[in-house]
């Protein structure tokens, strides 16, 4: 699951509860501390919660007593296409094509 569709999982609107924590994806929607997708006015579903756990007063294992539902994943960037790569090549020969020529007309 990407943090984009992590973010729709809020609890809101009957939507179910997830928290990322250290890549794993946890289902914590049945638990009362969760109402609505909020934990204690402090925290809201459909977000990574790895850094904020750090300063919880609760250890990591109480989040994973709750069901695991996936794993967050990061988009992988796009690579650059290859016709862009051709047009840089072709512009940079002719561009050195250009001052060989350049070259060899003015020292002829």
């Amino acid at each position: 699951m990407t943090p984009e569709e992590l973010a729709e999982q809020d609890g809101r609107d009957g939507r179910p509860a997830y928290v990322a924590v250290s890549g794993v994806i946890y289902d914590v929607s049945a638990s009362d501390l969760w109402r609505d997708g909020r934990h204690l006015d402090q925290h809201q579903a459909g977000q990574d919660l790895t850094e904020a756990l750090k300063s919880a007063p609760h250890v990591r294992t109480v989040v994973e007593r709750f069901p695991s539902v996936g794993r967050l994943t990061t988009t992988p960037p796009t690579p650059p296409s290859s016709s862009s790569s051709s047009v840089k090549l072709l512009g940079i020969a002719i561009g050195v094509t250009a001052v060989l020529l350049i070259g060899w007309l003015v020292l002829r």
